[in-house]
């Protein structure tokens, strides 16, 4: 449906692609992967035609429809979020706003004598409209703004009255509803909480197009995927399985290669051995030329280029008191919704918490309330002895204001640290070489909450209270938060849609529902073992 041939292109003096080659078939679901700045989303938007490649071609078949999924969702306003959604369902769409026009000029008293034309033509449109499903058009429309987690009330609201994590929800509705041939979405599971991951995980799964994605969740693409595309040093390279497969496989590729490089360096080894030592013994003179030609012949192996991750060894946390944090009797109500009412909790040290409930359960609240961020309107919430508490959520990233670059930032907060350990703890969050120095007020959301994070762990706490720390980390980032965070020996509080992350850290869950409050003992993975399902509500 889509082939990608011999692509070269540069972006801003950075090499992207060099003749790079790959194909998306009919009813294929490809994970593409590479690290931050290979050039993912420039393919996406070089398949779309809003860019163009320096050389070679990308072609797509004749007839074939693309929708487009991106992080950059532009202005929405003046609309309902169900309308927004249908108005993006492709020729349906049109053809809705054809009848809505008609449908106004019947009534209107100055085009009587065309009036013939119309109805005439209302007929044709009316047909094509019921032929492609129009009228159930507005039920489809809810249905998927249902699954992303939209209330009755939200779907029918202003959307321009929508943060911009729920608009991102809305333009990823309008490509769903209009179930294109081919859809790119470029990071849809961001922004979504579990409940809404696993709708669209079940979406996509039953989806007959083909569907090329690029997602931070391995989790979720593992489950969709079933060839992976990967970026790297420019070239693409397909992979037929999914993304637990293709990471065993390329482990195995540079295995081979290591092993076939070193072979070939040890053999080159003995040949030069050989030729410098007999290359002034003239009885030995044509063996030396034969062996000098044959090395000159020789198609050198290229050592394996491995991904440059930074493992980086975070300092122990300070021991706290067993007793980490007594929640009783809490009371906490936002106007008339009553989040809690009576509520005991206890956390002891060493215990890994995750928190799961639907939206507006109260998990953010719990977080709130055990931060101070916010208050109970009765009950006690009390921090134990030697508790050093260290709070990551959303706004955390409103520290980071000023002109300061990142290193600076950092040294202010760690004057005695020096810059060695300083930009080791960069490149372990992603900010390699001269990214050090960029100023921190022009830094992406994902850039602020991965330097806030790396902050936070530098000097680490005793009790780490994490509101989806993940939400902005690409998959080689979060692993290592995932394996620092394993040899951590603190306590640990947390909410996140990953799953990964949840089954790697947790040793208990507590789950908000409205018939009430639920202790599990065991992570995440007995959790959904004993209760057969991943969220609260939806059955595996």
């Amino acid at each position: 449906m889509i082939r990608i041939e011999n692509v070269s292109k540069s972006n801003s003096n950075r090499i992207l692609y060099i003749e790079a080659s790959a194909a998306l078939n009919r009813g294929e679901k490809i994970g593409l992967v590479g690290p931050n700045g290979a050039g993912k989303t420039t393919l996406f938007r070089m398949i779309t035609g809003e860019e163009q490649p320096d050389e070679g071609q990308i072609s797509t078949e004749k007839g074939v429809t693309i929708g487009y999924f991106d992080q950059d969702v532009g202005e929405m306003s003046g609309r309902s979020a169900v309308e927004e959604v249908m108005a993006g369902a492709g020729p349906v769409s049109e053809i809705a706003a054809e009848l809505h026009a008609l449908e106004a000029a019947m009534v209107d008293p100055d085009r009587l004598d065309e009036m013939d034309e119309i109805i005439e033509r209302y007929g044709e449109v009316q047909g094509r409209y019921e032929e492609l499903d129009g009228y159930g058009l507005e039920s489809r429309a809810r249905e998927v703004l249902a699954g992303l987690s939209f209330s009755q009330e939200m779907m029918d609201g202003d959307v321009g009255k929508l943060s911009g994590g729920w608009k991102m929800r809305v333009a990823l509705a309008r490509i769903l509803l209009m179930r294109p041939d081919v859809m790119l979405l470029d990071e849809p599971s961001n922004h979504l909480d579990l409940e809404s991951l696993i709708w669209l995980e079940n979406f996509l799964k039953g989806y007959d197009g083909a569907l090329l994605m690029t997602s931070h969740d391995r989790e979720f693409m593992n489950r969709i995927v079933n060839k992976i595309i990967e970026i790297d040093a420019g070239s693409l390279t397909s992979y037929s399985g999914d993304y637990e497969f293709y990471e065993g496989q390329r482990a195995q590729n540079e295995k081979q290669q290591q092993a076939q490089f070193e072979r070939q360096q040890a053999m080159l080894a003995k040949e030069l051995k050989f030729i410098e030592r007999f290359k002034a013994r003239a009885s030995h003179a044509a063996q030396v030329q034969s062996r000098v030609k044959k090395l000159d012949k020789i198609e050198r192996v290229e050592p394996p280029r491995r991904r440059q991750t930074v493992a980086f060894d975070f300092l122990p946390a300070p021991r706290s008191g067993d007793d980490v944090v007594n929640i009783k009797g809490v009371h906490k109500q936002y106007g008339s919704k009553i989040i809690y009412d009576g509520f005991d909790f206890m956390i002891k040290r060493r215990e890994r918490w995750c928190i799961m409930g639907i939206n507006g359960a109260g998990k953010s609240t719990l977080l709130k309330l055990i931060a101070s961020d916010a208050k109970p309107d009765s009950g006690t919430v009390t921090i134990g002895a030697s508790v050093k508490l260290g709070y990551f959520a959303q706004h955390a990233m409103d520290v980071l204001t000023g002109d300061l670059t990142i290193l600076q930032w950092l040294e202010e907060r760690f004057p005695k640290a020096g810059q060695a350990p300083l930009r080791a703890l960069s490149g372990a969050f992603g900010f390699t070489g001269d990214d050090v120095e960029k100023k921190c007020r022009v830094l992406s959301g994902g850039e602020k909450a991965r330097l806030v994070m790396a902050a936070m762990l530098f000097d680490p706490p005793n009790f780490l209270v994490l509101d989806e720390p993940t939400n902005h980390l690409d998959l080689d980032t979060k692993e290592m938060l995932i394996k620092a965070l394993q040899s951590y020996e603190g306590t640990m509080l947390f909410v996140s849609h990953d799953r990964h992350f949840l089954a790697a850290l947790s040793n208990r869950v507590l789950e908000l529902t409205p018939e009430g409050v639920h202790r599990y003992d065991g992570g995440y993975t007995e959790y959904v073992e004993r209760t057969g399902q991943e969220a609260p509500g939806l059955h595996s």
